[in-house]
This record gives structure tokens, C-alpha cells and sequence, in this order.
């Protein structure tokens, strides 16, 4: 498995949330669920109707961990959601493959991230995965609470949560880029 990075520019992320517009509804739910509330693209895929419909939180039990997580639904990200399950069974996948009542694959889903993030001229290493660091870079970024993002990740440590949003690797790449003998 390639290593992926955050998109850390937010100007090329409403690039991308307009290219997957075009796309179809079902590609920009993924990806703003994604970048907005931070979940594993395999917990996202395994969402049905009924788990989010009429609710303020989506609750899981995560497929890596095991443990029980609860998200809050943003009232700027409900909008979208509640147009897009309007018409929609509550037994539905969320996220619903062409091919029938199953959903989308991961590798489906990188397609579409990695297809939307080419067209948007991003050059770094992109995956599904960027979706849950785009996330975290930008909650730590804003709210420079790594314990709390240590938390929501389920990380052992502040250094494995910032090493693993990219954050370290700026601050390294900052000093040494000013550093001279």
C-alpha cells in the first residue's frame, strides 16, 4: 500500500467537490463525508439509508478497531444528505454500486478520488485514505487540539496522529528549508 497525503489546499478541494458535482451526487456525498467527518472509506461504504436518515450523528462500530464511534451530522453536510436519500430505501447502501443493492468498491471509490483529485491537478500521492487525513490535517489546522484528533482517530499518540495528517513532515520540511551554516 502507497502512502497518501492530506490535501492541504482548500481551494483544490472545492475544485475537486465541483468536478465529482458533475459526477453525480453519489461521488460528492463520498468524498464531503469523507473530508467531513473523518471515518475509514470502509466504514463509510458499509452505510445504509437507515443508518443516517432522521438522525444528528451516525453511530458505528469500526471495521479496523472495533470500537464504537458516533459522528455528529453537520447541518451544511445534512442538507446534502437528506436530498440524496430523499427517494432512497432505508435497507440501501448509501453508496450504492450501478450494479445492483451492494456497495461500491474501494477500489470504485479510489477511482473516483483519484480520477476527481487528477482533474483538479493534484499531484500528490492520493487514495481513499486522503479523504480521513484531508479530515485531520485541516480539524488540527483549525482547531490545534491534537488530543482530541488523537481521540477521534483511535492514535496511541500525539506524534503518530501528527505524523500521520503530514503535520511533522511540514514542520521538518519548514525548518530545514530555513536552515543554513
Amino acid at each position: 500500500m502507497e502512502y497518501v497525503e492530506p490535501i492541504r489546499n482548500r481551494e483544490k478541494i472545492e475544485t475537486v467537490k465541483r468536478i465529482l458535482k458533475q459526477n453525480g451526487m453519489r461521488d460528492f456525498l463520498l468524498f464531503l463525508m469523507g473530508i467531513n467527518i473523518g471515518l475509514r472509506i470502509s466504514d463509510i461504504l458499509k452505510l445504509r439509508v437507515c443508518d443516517v436518515s432522521n438522525k444528528d450523528y451516525i453511530e458505528i462500530t469500526e471495521q479496523k478497531t472495533g470500537k464504537y464511534k458516533r459522528f455528529p451530522i453537520t447541518n451544511s453536510f445534512k442538507g446534502y444528505l437528506d436530498e440524496f436519500i430523499f427517494d432512497k430505501l432505508p435497507e440501501n447502501y448509501l453508496f450504492t454500486s450501478q450494479r445492483g443493492n451492494k456497495p461500491i468498491t474501494r477500489i470504485q471509490a479510489y477511482r473516483i478520488i483519484n480520477n476527481a483529485c487528477q482533474k483538479a491537478g493534484i499531484t500528490s500521492h492520493v487514495g481513499t485514505h486522503t479523504l480521513r487525513k484531508t479530515f485531520g490535517y485541516h480539524f488540527y489546522q483549525e482547531k490545534k487540539d491534537v488530543a482530541l484528533l488523537q481521540c477521534i482517530f483511535n492514535h496511541s499518540s500525539p506524534s503518530v496522529t501528527l505524523r500521520y495528517i503530514g503535520i511533522n513532515q511540514d514542520i521538518i520540511d519548514a525548518n530545514l528549508h530555513s536552515f543554513a551554516l
